[in-house]
């Protein structure tokens, strides 16, 4: 085999339609770009125009609110957590925070830290750190036995201290 016998395979590449070259290359005269006027023109910028009429995206009114400073937890509940421990992912002597729950597969991220929630109930006695919890949850894991300790939440960058 040589270099020069080396080709792609067939109808891999395609040449590119060249437009108006005549009438006999299908692509002639208006070269695909329909009639005259604004829209066959080069740099035509008319996308949300209605035709002087209010267009729709400011006839109707704003809606909801973004906020920046919005924190997002990982939130699991109390059923999850005994069916790690079930399941033997996380050991019951140790403390369950947020890399324990990543590392034994509970959790896929940490995210800003994790919330726990009180659904379901638990059986084992755990150790738990997070950065939230809610009240059903704590009184839950209290009762199992356990303690939960609330950790502060991670400040930001460039915040101040």
């Amino acid at each position: 085999m040589k270099l020069s016998d080396i080709a792609d395979n067939a109808g891999s590449r395609k040449k590119r339609m060249r437009v108006g070259r005549g009438i006999g290359s299908g692509k002639g005269k208006q070269a695909g770009r329909g009639g005259k006027g604004q829209t066959a023109r080069s740099g035509v910028r008319i996308k949300g125009f209605e035709g002087g009429q209010m267009p729709m995206h400011r006839r109707l009114p704003k809606r909801g609110f973004n906020n920046v400073f919005r924190v997002e937890f990982a939130e699991i509940n109390l059923d999850r957590l005994q069916q790690a421990v079930d399941a033997k992912a996380i050991d019951a002597k140790d403390t369950v925070n947020a890399e324990s729950l990543v590392k034994a597969g509970v959790l896929r991220r940490a995210k800003a830290g994790v919330r726990l929630l009180g659904r379901g109930e638990l059986k084992a006695k755990l150790t738990i750190e997070v950065h939230g919890a809610s009240k059903s949850a704590i009184a839950a894991v209290e009762k199992a036995g356990g303690s939960v300790k609330i950790l502060a939440p991670a400040k930001e960058e460039g915040e101040a201290a």
